[in-house]
């Protein structure tokens, strides 16, 4: 089957990116959220890569997906890279094409496909033999989450507030690419403040309990195995990525916290929220999205061209 414009996809892709998009005409050439979207709004910002290991540390707070991840990756050899490899691909659903998208997603699946077992020891609620799956819904959901709930707090903390009616349209566009994922409405919170009630819950319950492979794949993010002398480089991301964190997960990991980081922490979001509208779109903005205006620039200029 394919889509308007010629771009042939499976019937199971194009089925999938309608259910995901809520209509039954799909344009494949064409980004599932576009120019005018929130979303390209809010993830075009470069400075949200500094946001990624936070959403990590708080996926792998959550012990079926640590051991997961721990089990079934190379965290200890390659941090840095699983971490940017996941970024890209989420880069992609969001600013790529439409069948570009689906694919990235199909790619993700086919990995997710093999991280499968069970839980080695109890933790939290959760019994030692507990299975895990990574394409289980309420896990892909929760990673999903801290993606959404990671961008907002960075885009606040560093660029502007955000209107409450842009947090709303943000997550009704970030249900998009959960429902890509195939994760069921009954999952997905309905509104903003749903949204919020469950990251509350999540947050201050005990579902999510700090395990020894989430400490391995944490401190894995922190000090990653690098040279003497870039390694020093990582202490102000380090900070960061402690500073992100839920205070309630901060304490989970048993990271120290106190009034020099916090200070710490307050002069980067003002140096870095001083600096930003000086800077060129060619730093400031994401290549990802720079690609997608230019692709769009591309289709209008064409709309105009006689014949």
């Amino acid at each position: 089957m394919s889509g308007r414009a010629g771009t042939r996809l499976p019937d199971a892709d194009l089925e999938r990116l309608r259910l995901a998009l809520g209509r039954s005409e799909v344009d494949v050439t064409r980004s599932l959220f576009g120019p005018d979207s929130v979303t390209w709004r809010i993830n075009r910002e470069a400075v949200l890569l500094l946001g990624g290991g936070c959403a990590l540390l708080m996926q792998v707070a959550h012990p079926l997906v640590a051991a997961g991840v721990g089990a079934h990756s190379k965290y200890r050899t390659e941090p840095l890279q699983r971490l940017w490899r996941t970024l890209e691909r989420m880069l992609t659903i969001v600013f790529a094409d439409a069948a570009a998208a689906i694919h990235a997603v199909r790619i993700i699946e086919r990995k997710h496909a093999r991280v499968r077992g069970t839980l080695p020891g109890s933790a939290g609620p959760y019994l030692a033999g507990t299975a895990y799956d990574a394409n289980d819904a309420e896990l892909l959901f929760w990673v999903h989450a801290t993606l959404v709930d990671t961008a907002v707090r960075v885009y606040e903390r560093f660029i502007a507030p955000l209107p409450p009616a842009a947090k709303a349209t943000y997550y009704a566009e970030s249900s998009v690419t959960a429902r890509l994922f195939g994760i069921p409405d009954a999952c997905i919170p309905r509104t903003w403040r749903d949204f919020q009630r469950y990251m509350k819950t999540m947050v201050h319950g005990d579902a999510l309990t700090v395990t020894a492979a989430g400490r391995g794949i944490a401190d894995s993010i922190l000090t990653p195995p690098l040279p003497l002398g870039v390694k020093q480089l990582f202490q102000l991301p380090g900070l960061l990525t402690i500073g992100l964190l839920p205070a309630p997960l901060r304490e989970r990991y048993g990271y120290a916290w106190g009034p020099v980081r916090a200070t710490a922490l307050a002069t980067a979001t003002r140096t870095t929220r001083l600096l930003l509208p000086a800077l060129p779109a060619i730093v400031r903005y994401l290549p990802q999205a720079r690609a997608g205006w230019a692709r769009e620039a591309r289709r209008e200029r064409q709309k105009h061209v006689p014949g």
